[in-house]
């Protein structure tokens, strides 16, 4: 027997990436995909590829009335809705806080944090009918410091683990688990698309890049995909996880484990670092004098 076998999963953001390669593997576990996606033509392009039954429609999640419309509609098609990914985003915006406009930042938040709640929210009272159901939410590496990502992006993702825990200490109750996954480096085209339109062929040398350096952004020295997250969302929203809630899996390649120079060990500062420059002016300082 499959993992999924009689379950309704709705994937959010499925035209492509992590969404994609989760809306298949679910699919092939027996689940009845419903992915939601404001590319409906990629969306569509998911479903042909699937080795199940995977159902395409047009959302956009910072749409309540469209949001809202799609799970109402689950429900009276297929009277259940088992299975919730939180996957829909976007980089959002690129700037810092001393230059970002303020209309940039509620966009980010909209998409990336206000949509995971909606979701919950939507979901709930259906799961709650049917007995209990899963819902994992997307997450980041970024969510647990600077520098692996913009900061709106970052503090949204950090939200989303918080919304998280206190949804899952709130929804328990009606046999409802909540759990993140928080992907590192992963291939998909959250790096590219900000450009994709206006420079195709920028976008597909930055591709190029960083599918040759991925592998030495971490300790595990692979390219991360979007199968690689999928996996670990097909163990939060199965019953192998039955006892799994509030919580968050990072699917990082060890990228947080610690600095680099902790697991590199070809890791060195250049010569002309600050750093390396005062800590030989210290050792110069300590250094006994000559007899």
């Amino acid at each position: 027997m499959a993992r999924f076998d009689g379950k309704v999963a709705l994937v959010t953001g499925g035209a492509s990436g992590i969404g994609r390669a989760t809306a298949l593997a679910m699919a092939a576990e027996g689940a009845l995909v419903i992915v939601g996606d404001r590319d409906l033509g990629r969306a569509e392009e998911t479903a042909h590829q699937a080795r199940g039954t995977v159902e395409a429609l047009a959302l956009d999640v910072t749409d309540d009335a469209q949001f809202a419309a799609m799970v109402e509609a689950i429900d009276q098609r297929h009277g259940r809705l088992d299975i919730l990914f939180n996957n829909a985003g976007a980089g959002g915006s690129q700037r810092t806080i001393a230059d970002m406009e303020m209309a940039e930042w509620d966009a980010t938040m909209s998409l990336l944090l206000r949509s995971v709640a909606l979701g919950i929210r939507l979901a709930a009272p259906v799961m709650i009918r049917g007995g209990g159901g899963a819902i994992v939410n997307t997450a980041s590496v970024a969510a647990f410091g600077a520098g692996s990502g913009p900061i709106a992006y970052s503090v949204a993702k950090a939200a989303v683990l918080q919304l998280t825990k206190v949804a899952a200490a709130q929804l328990a109750r009606h046999n409802i688990r909540v759990n993140a996954v928080c992907p590192g480096l992963i291939l998909t085209d959250i790096f590219t698309q900000s450009y994709a339109e206006a420079a195709p062929a920028l976008a597909a040398d930055v591709k190029k890049y960083m599918a040759r350096t991925a592998p030495y952004a971490q300790p595990i020295r692979k390219q991360g995909l979007p199968e690689d997250i999928a996996e670990a969302v097909m163990f939060l929203a199965s019953d192998q996880s039955a006892f799994v809630t509030g919580t968050h899996l990072l699917v990082d390649g060890g990228m947080l484990v610690g600095p680099r120079h902790s697991w590199d060990p070809d890791f060195k500062q250049p010569e002309d670092h600050p750093l390396v420059k005062a800590m030989a002016g210290t050792a110069q300082a300590q250094a006994p004098a000559p007899a």
